[in-house]
């Protein structure tokens, strides 16, 4: 639990922090670092945003003790973290290596590889019942441009994401996401821009 500015708590999952930003049918992705999923006391967990340099430096796992100093105020519109983590401290090494999943454990991959893999729409139920533990989740704060025209028009919201195996038993994709333009037009993401995405990948990978 977080108590004033510092939290401590024990690592739950580690997964990349990402910011989508759409526009209509086109949409491009900011990696910005990881987020942290520590659960504290009983019953309280919270979300930590930390660099990708920092992961780099303390190689957090799931399973991981940590304590930290917390910023709040965090943008909720471009990150969905709870908190900025600064002054991380390892307390406790958790088990070492990458467990078998789903959900899947451990160290979490550099982000050029989060990248390379792409990723697919995941149901927001899906997520917060299996993914929420696992490495390749995510769970991205979004930026609509509205009107390219007029580029201050805004909209922001969350959305969840797999970057996991294909044949993951627990994925659904859930409804296609759908996306506000200029004079009430809408564009609906259907699936095959998920497969498009990850097409490159074997069924297992």
């Amino acid at each position: 639990m977080c108590s004033g500015h510092h939290w401590e708590g024990k690592i739950l999952a580690i997964q990349p922090r990402i910011l989508l930003n759409r526009s209509f049918d086109q949409r491009w992705e900011d990696y910005l670092g990881y987020t942290l999923i520590v659960e504290g006391a009983p019953d309280d967990r919270f979300t930590v945003s930390i660099s990708e340099e920092e992961q780099m430096n303390h190689v957090f796992q799931s399973g991981d003790r940590v304590r930290g100093h917390a910023t709040f105020g965090i943008d909720p519109d471009h990150d969905p973290a709870m908190y900025t983590g600064s002054e991380l401290e390892l307390v406790h090494r958790g088990q070492t290596g990458r467990l078998a999943g789903p959900p899947w454990r451990g160290i979490p991959p550099e982000l050029d590889v989060y990248q390379e893999r792409g990723y697919r729409r995941l149901a927001d139920r899906t997520y917060a019942a299996h993914c929420v533990a696992c490495l390749w989740g995510c769970e991205m704060a979004v930026e609509i441009t509205i009107d390219h025209w007029n580029p201050r028009h805004k909209d922001h919201r969350t959305e969840t994401f797999c970057f996991g195996p294909l044949s993951c038993k627990f994925h659904k994709a859930g409804p296609p996401r759908r996306v506000p333009g200029r004079k009430g037009m809408i564009y609906k993401e259907e699936d095959w821009v998920d497969e498009d995405a990850t097409g490159h990948r074997d069924l297992d990978d």
